[in-house]
């Protein structure tokens, strides 16, 4: 059922989380340790504070487990493990990618020496973080309150907008470009992988999967491995 002034509360509060972020990561710039206290404080207490507004909202249902669905998720998870890794070594000679790791370096203070923690971290705490704002408050919620097909395209292309600011230093125009797309098109797959049981552990554990193939190429761009 459409509430279109609970609709709006969710966007405005998405909105908001994305915008301060951008500004976080591409003005302010803050040491990691900042910029990912400030990140957990935005996209924890700006869902908490529409829950003040819709006493019918509650977020538990979203973290219910159903062990008969994790199959397909691991599954998945692993293929989007190998796909990303083997693209890298495919299309990966192509492009520069050493603007990476020195950016890291200099923008935010992650360096060869703390990457472990910081790919840990990645991994388990901001997948999480990431699916609870952008799938459990953005779609599962939103879509509630809204039409299927506008939750999908919001929380799809917020979560593409928001890496704008993370990563446009680090590529070129063209493979940021493809970035981009893919990632609209992985907040798709991660909605529909959240509306056929939803909660949200079985795009976290896809997300999980991502961050692990990303965090491995980051060892290997900052010769951990």
């Amino acid at each position: 059922m459409a509430r279109p002034k609970h609709a709006f509360s969710i966007i405005l509060f998405i909105s908001i989380g994305c915008i301060v972020m951008a500004w976080v990561d591409a003005i302010w710039v803050p040491d990691y340790q900042i910029k990912s206290a400030i990140k957990l404080l935005l996209f924890l207490l700006l869902p908490i504070l529409y829950t003040l507004m819709d006493k019918n909202t509650s977020f538990i249902r979203l973290f219910i487990f159903k062990k008969e669905t994790i199959l397909f998720p691991i599954l998945l998870g692993i293929g989007i493990y190998a796909l990303i890794v083997s693209s890298y070594f495919l299309i990966g000679p192509f492009f520069d990618l050493s603007n990476i790791t020195s950016s890291l370096e200099s923008n935010i203070g992650v360096s060869k020496s703390n990457f472990v923690f910081v790919a840990l971290y990645i991994s388990f705490i901001n997948s999480l973080l990431e699916e609870f704002f952008f799938r459990g408050f953005a779609f599962l919620t939103l879509k509630q309150v809204s039409s299927r097909k506008f939750a999908y395209l919001f929380s799809a292309g917020l979560f593409s907008i928001y890496h704008v600011a993370i990563m446009i230093q680090w590529f070129n125009i063209s493979l940021f470009i493809l970035l981009i797309v893919s990632l609209f098109i992985a907040g798709i797959l991660f909605n529909w992988l959240n509306e056929r049981n939803e909660n949200i552990y079985t795009s976290w554990f896809v997300h999980m999967a991502a961050n692990f193939a990303i965090n491995t190429i980051g060892f290997i761009l900052f010769d951990i491995i």
